[in-house]
């Protein structure tokens, strides 16, 4: 992957994953990854793991997230990290927007 610096946010398009779930690509290299992700209140990411390391930061509405045998109620402002392969997903309560930060990048997303 070529080293980038600036990643405009008009580059990148909100892309619809599921119902009421859709995410934006942010600034990307091989070991790291930002993503914006947008729910609709009742969406759900069903529990799942993967090999990266990630951390949440909730930058609005209201979550419910099951992270290893541990449930969480955040809000605006929480942040939530999650170790490699730890089983974990959410359920939205009051729309909102988290950024996700991964190491290393998601390929899978790309």
């Amino acid at each position: 992957m070529s080293s980038k610096n600036y990643f405009p946010g008009s580059d990148s398009k909100l892309e619809t994953v599921a119902d009421g779930l859709s995410r934006k690509i942010g600034a990307h290299n091989d070991n790291l990854m930002v993503v914006e992700v947008h729910f609709e209140t009742g969406t759900t990411a069903p529990l799942h793991h993967h090999p990266h390391e990630q951390i949440t930061y909730v930058m609005s509405g209201k979550f419910e997230f099951t992270v290893g045998k541990e449930v969480y109620t955040v809000g605006s402002g929480d942040s939530l990290y999650k170790e490699p392969n730890i089983e974990h997903g959410a359920t939205c309560l009051e729309a909102g927007t988290l950024l996700d930060v991964f190491t290393p990048h998601r390929e899978d997303f790309l």
